[in-house]
């Protein structure tokens, strides 16, 4: 669609973050209509112009309002964080019926100084191919790129902007009383506290993990990793078989110890975001006890992630981004979950319990042509919380919007002039 066609698009919840406003008022300068629709307090902190809107309904009428807004506005285009939170199901099966254009971000799934932008879902609900041959074609058309790392985000400016948003919820419930939280994190207040709490604790503990990754590399043992995920991540609650990270582990534990070579280690590392809720730590020690199997399961609350793939045996995870390191890493790799990189070629395509003895390395062509593909199509380079990131993804992102190329092959090395213009 060109910039001098009245599109209107609808922005619903975003990162905490003005990189939502910012596209808006990029696509606004471009000759769009833009609609901001602020489902609580949390999101009119980051969007309160008058190209804002506030919804103060129930969730259960949330789906009438919508059709009925999206119609009487003609709408085109709908922008969101995430398809899988309350109210943007919703909105996107709306949307989809009404041929309205669905447009998905979130985190990279490159690390770190990127995000994707994608068609109507990602990661198991991603377009992104699942074959070889798909992959090779668009790799060919593509830029090589270059992988270093131009883009540092901020943790300190996400954590105070999700600290922000989620108080304003709290604080700001007068004004929006029947929004219902759409994420599935525990309650803010108990969620604020034992993150702080585990945050401080493993940052006293650091010296200690290193030292175990230092005994763990230097004592000879060959290991599997299995990188814990977030029990509320939609990671797990959407795209995955497992309603719980126990699950997960269970699976995998028993796995291991029934197939895995005698002398290998299980790994588990937590993840760097974990709240321990719950406790991962204590469930696996007890776990250690009760199977009788002390020698053979080691859990870390950090350490080099990168090292730590690099000397591993393989890696096993649900649908973790970390599966993009191991391939990265020439590592084998088992996926328990739907994910955007499992692909034949790429991981291993057998049951678990074979792969603790056939798992092989991913395919190097395969893999080159991946990331190139993927770099190409769902991935903008930039970051949502620190500048000179945050204006790169919104200058790709608004570039995207306007051209209708969301999802599909756009040469990397375009000028921010051309993208501009």
């Amino acid at each position: 669609m060109s910039s001098g066609s009245r599109a209107h698009i609808v922005f619903l919840q975003g990162m905490p973050s003005p990189f939502f406003r910012r596209v808006g008022v990029c696509l606004v300068e471009a000759g769009w209509r833009v609609t901001r629709i602020n489902l609580s307090a949390g999101d009119w902190l980051f969007w309160h112009d008058d190209h804002a809107i506030n919804y103060r309904g129930s969730l259960a009428d949330w789906p009438a309002f919508l059709h009925d807004f999206f119609q009487r506005e003609g709408v085109s285009d709908l922008f969101l964080l995430g398809e899988q939170r309350r109210y943007h199901k919703e909105a996107v099966a709306i949307a989809q019926g009404l041929g309205i254009r669905v447009t998905v971000t979130d985190f990279g799934y490159l690390r770190p100084d990127w995000i994707t932008l994608e068609r109507d879902g990602m990661c198991g609900n991603s377009h992104f191919p699942k074959d070889a041959q798909s992959i090779h074609a668009i790799a060919r058309q593509a830029v090589v790129l270059d992988w270093e790392q131009r883009f540092v985000d901020s943790a300190y400016q996400m954590a105070v902007g999700d600290l922000a948003q989620n108080y304003a919820n709290i604080l700001g419930w007068p004004f929006f009383p029947r929004y219902q939280r759409s994420d599935m994190r525990p309650p803010t207040i108990l969620y604020t506290l034992a993150s702080g709490w585990r945050l401080l604790g493993n940052r006293l503990r650091k010296t200690r993990t290193l030292a175990q990754c230092e005994e763990l590399w230097n004592s000879g043992r060959s290991y599997y990793l299995f990188p814990i995920q977030l029990n509320f991540d939609f990671q797990m609650v959407a795209y995955s078989p497992f309603t719980r990270m126990e699950a997960a582990l269970e699976l995998v534990l028993d796995s291991f110890l029934r197939c895995a070579p005698q002398d290998a280690l299980l790994v588990v590392k937590e993840h760097p975001w974990d709240p321990a809720l719950p406790d991962w730590e204590r469930y696996l020690h007890r776990r250690r006890r009760e199977l009788q199997v002390e020698g053979r399961l080691v859990y870390l609350r950090g350490g080099d992630l990168n090292g730590l793939i690099q000397r591993s045996r393989g890696v096993v995870l649900v649908n973790s981004s970390t599966g993009l390191r191991a391939l990265q890493l020439h590592r084998p790799l088992k996926a328990l979950g739907s994910a955007v990189f499992d692909v034949p070629g790429l991981t291993f395509q057998g049951n678990l319990d074979d792969f603790w003895t056939q798992g092989t390395p991913p395919d190097p062509q395969l893999r080159e042509d991946f990331f190139t593909a993927l770099a190409a199509t769902v991935q903008v380079r930039g970051v949502f919380f620190q500048e000179p990131g945050v204006t790169e993804a919104v200058t790709e992102t608004c570039y995207r919007l306007r051209t209708n190329t969301v999802g599909e092959l756009v040469y990397p090395h375009r000028t921010k002039g051309e993208m501009a213009r």
